[in-house]
């Protein structure tokens, strides 16, 4: 096994291995949904990156694996520092709790899908407080009011996987 830790392989795992264990058993992901709040601790906007998949640009969200030994915590720092920046200021509570657990299927039709594996995350609602400036794959990050994000044009342009996560947080913070 190899001993590069590098966020695509994991620390342990060759792409080999991870394909093969993609095809086994269920991978733990955590999703954030990056918002600004507005003084009041209602929702003004929420953030979305700008990246390439498959030749063409698109609109995700905050996303990635729970890699072997890593708290949820660190996780989520960690995908929020590597998408938004360091200077980006997130503000995780104490004790974080998921608004949402999402899975993944990779048979079309049985829930949300992601052809490359059956997968389970834990989606976050994360305030931001500073400034954002991808560090990744993200070209930028765009902040979108709800009444922008309940239009279909927008809805459009973000990936089918985190478009109910984003449905689901905009309930939750009160914007149906």
């Amino acid at each position: 096994m190899s001993d590069v830790a590098s966020e695509d392989m994991g620390p342990w795992l060759s792409p080999e291995e991870l394909a093969f264990v993609r095809r086994k058993v269920p991978i733990l992901y955590v999703d954030a949904v990056p918002v600004q709040l507005n003084d009041d601790g209602s929702l003004n906007s929420v953030g979305l990156l700008l990246t390439v998949e498959d030749g063409g640009l698109t609109r995700s969200l905050v996303s990635g694996r729970v890699l072997y030994h890593e708290s949820i915590r660190d996780a989520l720092v960690r995908h929020l520092d590597k998408d938004l920046g360091q200077m980006a200021l997130p503000q995780l509570p104490a004790n974080i709790v998921p608004f949402v657990v999402a899975e993944y299927f990779p048979t079309p039709g049985e829930g949300w899908h992601d052809p490359r594996q059956h997968a389970v995350s834990m989606a976050y609602i994360i305030p931001v407080m500073g400034d954002c400036k991808p560090s990744s794959d993200s070209l930028e990050v765009n902040w979108f009011t709800p009444g922008e994000l309940m239009t279909p044009e927008l809805q459009a342009e973000i990936l089918p996987k985190h478009l109910g996560i984003v449905k689901q947080a905009l309930a939750s913070l009160g914007w149906v």
